[in-house]
């Protein structure tokens, strides 16, 4: 039991990090219609607010919640890059480029 609870302290780090990381590089596209630029702007407030939840969480010692949110708000990022709605650059180490 103790193996895993080590495992996903170890994955929260990893997850808070990585996405705190991308949050910071993420850009919104230019040249987006006004329309394209408000669904943007919704997935960013998404993914800030997944981060903070977790950030919550992990305060709260609720790992698995955690994580979960972690994951969630990186989601919300990746699936603006994939959308074009965010510059993410090349970094295929942060986001899953299109």
């Amino acid at each position: 039991m103790k193996k895993l609870e080590n495992e996903l302290r170890m994955r929260v780090r990893r997850y808070e990090t990585l996405t705190g990381e991308a949050l910071e590089k993420i850009r919104v596209s230019k040249n987006l219609s006004e329309k394209e630029k408000a669904v943007a702007l919704d997935f960013l407030e998404m993914a800030r607010s997944y981060f903070s939840d977790a950030k919550y969480f992990r305060d709260q010692k609720n790992l698995l919640l955690a994580l979960a949110a972690f994951s969630y708000a990186h989601a919300w990022l990746d699936a603006g890059v994939r959308a074009r709605l965010f510059n993410a650059g090349k970094d295929n180490h942060l986001f899953t480029l299109p």
